[in-house]
């Protein structure tokens, strides 16, 4: 079993990632709070899908504006300090969330505003964090540090909405984003130990024309282009979460909230603490292609039951998939992007992986307002299928990527190798 177990030498071997992973763990525990707080809120406000799937409108327009600049400020400010001070912005963010929810009529429009803010300090933080990786652990750790990160996620995901459903049927909302803020100040202590991370000397200033070159670097790299499109197409055809708040309500179990949430996010976790094995799997791009072809299969079957645990299995099972997905992104990413577009790329990125699931919430929630929730998650799930299919069909490269002859790959090994933890000074890199 060994070969399956996930390798924590990351943790081990370097201080500064140990720091960022155990900053995150305890920043994405409050973050998911408050992330269920918000839907749940308006449900109970408005009572219709439309205010829900709303949230994710609110914040396309910011994600994609500010998404794709704070990938250009990644390559060119201290990458640690953009973090940083992102991280206290949600915060403040958060404050005033929990000041809403004390007035006698909380304000809908503040919800909005906040959630399309939220999606602007997104925006500007997840380029830097995702582009600090490289320079933290080698090249070689390199997966197995994308896995521990994944990991970290999970269990912010799995913990956070399962306490905040107790804290909202308890106590109240104001208390679950009382919490949240709790975590965000032990995380920026723990961001305040990890060392700087400087732009080297051949980063470009940030510009609109650096901004063009990430751009034209992502289009010609073709296998790059496969993993945004494939998981594009997949979260935006079958991402049913803006419905979970009645989808709980439909099982009779609204006490079950939580687990709607989490169980994507089981699946996930059992992959990621099995993921040993993708260390010597080279075939990236097929095992993407396969996994979001799992998940649409998933989600389908997820709308077809009328049982709880049927539709939380099949959910977990969406989960698992989506998560050997992820992982071979992150691959393929990490390890074949040079440092100096490494911010720009983290960007788009972040617009692939983000903005899916978002458009995702709008078509779930418009098309079970016009039929059943049933139709609207299985007719998602069948066709992300048949599109996944034709869209693998139309990229050779992409379909037959593999880590140990990709050219890119073979570069970024030997550039890495300047920027392993320790590094030289900017100037010799340069």
């Amino acid at each position: 079993m060994a070969k399956f177990a996930i390798d924590l030498t990351p943790l081990k071997k370097y201080p500064d990632f140990r720091n960022l992973w155990t900053a995150g763990l305890i920043s994405y525990f409050g973050s998911m709070i408050t992330f269920v707080a918000l839907p749940f809120q308006l449900k109970e406000l408005t009572g219709s899908y439309l205010a829900v799937g709303l949230l994710g409108a609110v914040e396309v327009i910011p994600l994609i504006a500010f998404g794709l600049y704070g990938g250009v400020l990644a390559d060119s400010v201290d990458r640690k300090k953009m973090v940083w001070a992102t991280e206290a912005g949600a915060l403040i963010l958060v404050a005033i969330l929990l000041g809403n929810s004390l007035l006698d009529n909380p304000s809908i429009a503040v919800i909005y505003i906040v959630a399309a803010l939220f999606a602007v300090v997104n925006g500007l933080q997840r380029p830097s964090m995702d582009a600090m990786l490289p320079r933290l652990v080698s090249h070689e750790d390199l997966p197995a540090a994308s896995a521990l990160l994944s990991l970290r996620w999970q269990l912010g995901v799995i913990v956070g909405p399962t306490i905040g459903g107790i804290i909202f049927s308890t106590f109240s909302i104001t208390v679950g984003f009382g919490l949240d803020i709790a975590t965000y100040l032990v995380s920026l202590a723990f961001l305040a130990r990890v060392r700087a991370i400087p732009p080297i000397k051949e980063a470009e200033k940030p510009s609109l024309a650096a901004l063009f070159d990430g751009v034209k670097y992502a289009f010609r790299r073709k296998d790059l282009l496969g993993t945004y499109i494939i998981d594009l197409a997949a979260m935006t055809l079958a991402m049913p979460m803006a419905l979970y708040p009645f989808w709980a309500d439909e099982l009779q179990a609204p006490w079950a909230l939580g687990m709607f949430y989490a169980a994507i996010t089981v699946g996930s976790v059992f992959v990621t603490l099995t993921s040993g094995w993708i260390r010597t799997y080279r075939f990236h791009g097929r095992a993407v292609i396969l996994a979001a072809m799992g998940w649409g299969l998933a989600i389908a079957a997820s709308g077809l039951s009328n049982s709880l645990i049927i539709v939380l299995f099949c959910l977990t099972v969406a989960g698992a998939s989506d998560m050997v997905s992820a992982l071979f992104r992150s691959a393929m990413w990490n390890q074949t992007i040079p440092d100096n577009l490494r911010g720009r790329l983290a960007g788009i990125e972040l617009l692939s992986y983000s903005l899916g699931p978002l458009a995702g919430q709008m078509r779930a929630a418009s098309m079970a307002a016009v039929t059943t929730l049933s139709i609207s998650v299985t007719s998602g799930g069948i066709i992300c299928v048949i599109v996944v299919v034709l869209l693998a069909s139309f990229l050779p490269d992409f379909r037959k990527f593999d880590i140990r002859t990709n050219k890119y790959a073979l570069e970024n090994q030997k550039m890495a190798e300047k920027l392993r933890v320790n590094p030289q000074s900017e100037d010799e890199i340069s």
